[in-house]
């Protein structure tokens, strides 16, 4: 009895390392083709807008699909789900390092955005499922926010040193080994699950939010030709009906019960905020280093390992502060620290010292962004039912993702590089106002 127990145990954390690593690739996604974005211009002939889709296409349709991704593992199977949708993250990636037109690269770009808003869901929810809530859930979070949390780090460390290496083409394909590795380990090790019986995807919902959702950060980013008002407007009409739905529906996208949840509402608003910093940080702050620092793209990325490593160190020990502070008070520490390195390097020089202008405000940033990441996606999973927990994961997912499209389209329309991190200084401020307006007492812990 007790050696099933522990070999039960032992697959579970098994598993969780292939699902921590599935995610590790869609975050490394969202931030690889940021250095290289010179090289793809040249090699591919792109204009301005054309380059702007590149990154664009992948995570628009990954933030707006992410909740209808999560539903789905819910209704047909969250293992299933997982590696169809791993399956066709490495099919596109692939296509997308072979590309010889921006428009094929651009395409793969956005189907790769399908994918991932399958795989993050789904992934999230089977390990919620595998490791019941109390000290064993908090550690597994801690790993899956390390590695996954350390994903938009290495993106823009490992798309230097790969950009350097091998060109462009190479931070597509030198994932695609990866991404077998982790499919076949995740089919063996991840248990299958049973699909919700009697239950049934809102496909009005899903087309009102999904539509809302591409309209409204399309229009926000203000891409060349976008008619950016026009398509405010129209996704905030579909956004609105959407919410009108949602109160008809026999079974809407997201369950009323879900929204009421007083956790899930805190951890989602703030999540809003944590991703415009954390998409806005790995833009422009490698931008910086090769527009005003003169950095080359291998030199840019690989100043970002202290911060990955700060965040993996960070999103392990942060669960552990968490049961003796309370969720709160570390949500609240985490926060201020990341003003804090926001703000120092909001006063980077043109002449900046490496150690003392770029890797201590970096740590700091690192030590806080890994910090709140991993709590806020716990908080998330509080007294959520287990019929829900994709729907769960994806709303999570989303709105880092929809936060991230936001915050960025607002940044890059800033002169400068001083304005934007501050004005991310202070979405870490108020995202801490947000938690200890929440706050029920000292010491709460998550469960």
């Amino acid at each position: 009895m007790t050696d099933v127990r522990v070999a039960t145990g032992r697959k579970a954390w098994t598993a969780l390392g292939f699902l921590a690593a599935a995610q590790f690739l869609v975050v490394l996604s969202t931030s690889i083709v940021n250095i290289a974005l010179p090289q793809l211009r040249d090699g591919l002939h792109l204009s301005p807008s054309g380059l702007a889709w590149v990154v664009n296409a992948y995570v628009l349709v990954f933030g707006a699909l992410l909740l209808p991704g999560g539903r789905i593992a819910d209704l047909a199977g969250r293992r299933r789900v997982f590696l169809g949708g791993l399956t066709l993250f490495i099919v596109a990636v692939t296509v997308a390092g072979v590309a010889n037109s921006g428009v094929l690269l651009i395409i793969a770009r956005a189907v790769q955005g399908i994918a991932a808003a399958l795989v993050a869901p789904a992934a999230l929810a089977l390990v919620l499922a595998a490791f019941p809530p109390g000290r064993e859930r908090g550690r597994a979070l801690g790993i899956w926010g390390a590695v996954s949390g350390a994903g938009g780090a290495a993106g823009v460390l490992l798309g230097g040193v790969l950009t350097q290496l091998w060109g462009w083409r190479g931070i597509f394909l030198a994932t695609v080994p990866l991404g077998l590795a982790v499919l076949l380990g995740a089919a063996r090790a991840v248990r299958p699950d049973k699909p919700e019986p009697g239950r049934r995807l809102d496909v009005p919902g899903t087309v009102l939010l999904t539509a809302g959702l591409l309209s409204f950060t399309y229009g926000a980013g203000g891409l060349p030709n976008s008619g950016p008002v026009v398509a405010l407007l129209g996704g905030a009409v579909l956004l609105a009906a959407f919410v009108w739905w949602q109160t008809r529906a026999t079974q809407p996208l997201i369950s009323p019960t879900l929204i009421k949840i007083r956790d899930v509402a805190v951890a989602n608003l703030t999540m809003l905020l944590l991703g415009a910093i954390w998409i806005g940080l790995f833009y422009l702050l490698p931008l910086y280093q090769q527009q005003v620092l003169h950095y080359s793209p291998l030199h840019a990325g690989l100043t970002q390992l202290p911060l990955a490593v700060m965040i993996m160190i960070s999103s392990s020990v942060a669960p552990r502060i968490a049961l003796r502070a309370g969720a709160t008070s570390t949500l609240i520490g985490g926060f201020a620290v990341l003003a804090a390195g926001l703000l120092w390097l909001s006063r980077t020089p043109a002449d900046a010292d490496l150690l003392l202008d770029l890797v201590a405000p970096t740590i700091l940033v690192g030590l806080g962004l890994g910090a709140v990441f991993v709590q806020l996606t716990g908080l998330s999973a509080n007294g959520v039912p287990a019929a829900d927990s994709g729907t769960a994961g994806g709303l999570i997912n989303a709105t880092r993702q929809i936060g991230g499209a936001l915050g960025l389209a607002a940044l890059t329309t800033l002169n400068g590089y001083t304005l934007p991190f501050v004005i991310m200084a202070a979405l870490s401020v108020i995202a801490l106002l947000v938690i200890a307006a929440s706050r029920r007492h000292p010491h709460e812990r998550l469960p």
